[in-house]
């Protein structure tokens, strides 16, 4: 029978564990992919359709508000449907805007489209489902980690690759109100091809599909929303929103922002602005590699502690970001708020899955959807008129230390049922 790894090897695709990790990362890659394959093409979109500046802060906001509600009922089918069906249809759906958000002729279309996208985001709460569903309690943060990580990399390929789609579109003698638009069916046949990697090569559990082991009606049952008595789980999405919120928010105003500020290019704000994004392919997963060595260490206290603190650094990385009045000041204190950003990211899911082991998908669904609600405050600044881009990332810089400080007062005590899960996983696996 097969059991929850005790070790990560990235290079494996031995085992339905280590095929479900590397199909369920590249899932929420792809979802990247047509979740904010729009946003570096923004300065063309906003040419094509009119938009006032007002107009665009409302879509960076509907396209990350529609995830909020989203992430939630994801985890709760996640806990009662599977993991891999759950996938399987929120590819297939999710797909259908991304196909058709070409058709948009005005601001109106476009904004309902983009709201339909949104749903998309609900799979990074899969995404860390699933993993923890595979790696036992002395890697999962890791595993989490590097899997979050490598699909929030789609976010920075996005804002590299769109750009040059877009460019090669128009050199076959389209116009650019044609290409953006075109440019948006690669993104919807990758989520059909996924739909078909995750029917085919996952499995719910290691034991097989939850049809198979007959935990389908257990699991429907179990989803307690009691849960949100716990302090704790608030304290983790407020964390989550000072971090993902911030990054989502970055992904959607990166490109304009080093448009209009420094004056590139699209295609040139679109390579820096995918540099943020491609910090992932490590700074997420050192983030939840760090997390579960201070959790063997000094427990649930020091996890803590390393969140509170790589919140406080990213806050005032932020702060020295949006102060910057050279490109290369902005691009140093860009990638130096990046790193603690994405650490964080993966620190919050280090915590994250030991809260209740009962109700691992109602809370990822949760704290997820939290990193949801952050990006769409942080949206409204970005959208008034009366505030720079400059002041927006400024007020966030200190709202994020402020819940660094919220985090640190925070004791994220390990229950007693995990703590003896992770101590015999250790055993195992020394």
């Amino acid at each position: 029978m097969s059991q929850q790894l005790t070790k990560l090897n990235i290079f494996s695709l031995k085992g339905v564990q280590m095929k479900t990790f590397h199909t369920t990362w590249l899932m929420f890659f792809v979802c990247f992919f047509g979740w904010f394959g729009l946003a570096p093409l923004m300065p063309t979109i906003r040419e094509d359709l009119h938009l006032t500046k007002a107009q665009v802060g409302n879509l960076i906001i509907v396209s990350v508000s529609s995830t909020i509600i989203a992430r939630l009922v994801i985890g709760k089918l996640c806990d009662t449907w599977g993991p891999r069906i759950t996938a399987v249809r929120l590819l297939l759906i999710g797909s259908l805007p991304v196909f058709l958000v070409g058709l948009s002729k005005d601001y109106t279309t476009f904004l309902l489209f983009r709201a339909a996208i949104g749903i998309i985001g609900a799979s990074f709460v899969i995404t860390q489902f699933h993993t923890s569903i595979m790696f036992a309690p002395n890697i999962k943060g890791t595993a989490n980690a590097v899997a979050g990580g490598w699909g929030n990399l789609g976010g920075g390929i996005t804002n590299m690759l769109m750009p040059v789609i877009f460019a090669t579109i128009v050199g076959f003698g389209y116009t650019k109100a044609e290409a953006w638009r075109y440019a948006m069916i690669i993104p919807g046949l990758m989520m059909l091809f996924v739909a078909w990697l995750y029917y085919r090569f996952t499995k719910d559990t290691p034991e097989g599909n939850y049809k198979e082991i007959g935990k389908t009606k257990a699991a429907a049952q179990k989803t307690d929303w009691s849960v949100l008595k716990d302090w704790r789980i608030w304290a983790l999405t407020l964390a989550y929103a000072m971090c993902f919120g911030m990054e989502i928010t970055f992904d959607n105003v990166a490109s304009l922002h080093f448009v209009d500020t420094f004056k590139l290019s699209q295609s040139t704000a679109g390579l820096w602005a995918g540099v943020f994004g491609f910090m992932n392919i490590f700074a997420r997963a050192l983030g939840g590699i760090v997390s579960d060595k201070v959790g063997k260490r000094f427990g649930m206290r020091g996890k803590g502690l390393l969140l509170a603190g790589v919140l406080l650094l990213e806050g005032i990385g932020l702060l020295i970001f949006a102060q910057a009045g050279t490109l290369g000041v902005a691009i140093i204190s860009m990638l130096t708020f990046a790193l603690f950003l994405k650490m964080a990211n993966g620190a919050t899911y280090g915590i994250t899955p030991f809260i209740n082991d009962k109700n691992v998908g109602l809370i990822s669904g949760i704290v997820g959807a939290g990193g949801n609600v952050g990006g769409m405050l942080f949206g409204f600044l970005f959208k008034s008129q009366s505030i720079t881009y400059a002041q927006a990332f400024t007020y966030i810089g200190f709202i994020v230390m402020a819940v660094a400080g919220i985090v640190l007062v925070t004791r994220f005590v390990k229950p007693v049922a995990v703590a003896k899960m992770q101590h015999g996983a250790e055993m195992a696996a020394a």
